[in-house]
């Protein structure tokens, strides 16, 4: 491994919901925005002990198949927290078979806890990032960066704080279930269409 390929650094973000994600994408061009990656089929699975030890600790441990990339990242809590944005500390790196790696992670006690997937476009002006993800409970915009560039991008696309989101996925995911009472147990395309 070397340095090129992992890193480790303090995630700060929010999701905000979009009602118009044509029209939201739409403007990102006369904001200074340019696609960094095209709409991508992204597919995430956390891992987790039968007990459920890094739920418990609030670390997160997955693998995401990322179009043609494989890409494994631990999450934990940063000591820096702020309630309004979501604050972690987040080490990734490639790995070259997610599949592979899976094994091993049952191999140590680590067993698939939760799946869910998105269409996720990257954005980018120079200084944060911006992402539209299309997912099966809804579209979002996540913006990560400073603060400051957060509030400001946030305010430039008329949004307010108060539609800051600072859950995770996983979080939405339980949220929307409960208030449609769906036996979905992942947020995938497939078993969340199939139950609907």
């Amino acid at each position: 491994m070397t340095q090129d390929t992992f890193t480790t650094q303090q995630e700060i973000e929010i999701k905000i919901r979009l009602e118009d994600r044509a029209a939201f994408q739409a403007i990102l061009p006369t904001l200074g925005f340019r696609v960094v990656t095209p709409e991508t089929l992204e597919r995430n699975t956390l891992f987790d002990t039968l007990d459920g030890r890094l739920r418990q600790t609030r670390q997160l441990l997955r693998i995401r198949q990322y179009g043609n990339r494989w890409i494994l990242t631990h999450k934990a809590p940063s000591d820096d927290s702020d309630a309004m944005y979501k604050v972690r500390m987040e080490s990734e790196t490639e790995i070259a078979d997610g599949q592979t790696l899976a094994a091993i992670f049952h191999l140590l006690g680590y067993q698939p806890a939760f799946l869910y997937e998105k269409l996720r476009t990257e954005w980018s002006d120079g200084e944060g990032h911006l992402v539209v993800d299309v997912t099966p409970i809804g579209d979002y915009a996540e913006l990560e960066g400073d603060p400051d560039w957060i509030d400001a991008t946030a305010a430039r696309l008329g949004f307010t704080a108060q539609q800051y989101l600072s859950a995770s996925y996983g979080q939405l995911f339980m949220e929307w279930k409960a208030a449609k009472k769906h036996p979905a147990t992942n947020m995938t395309f497939a078993e969340i269409n199939l139950k609907s």
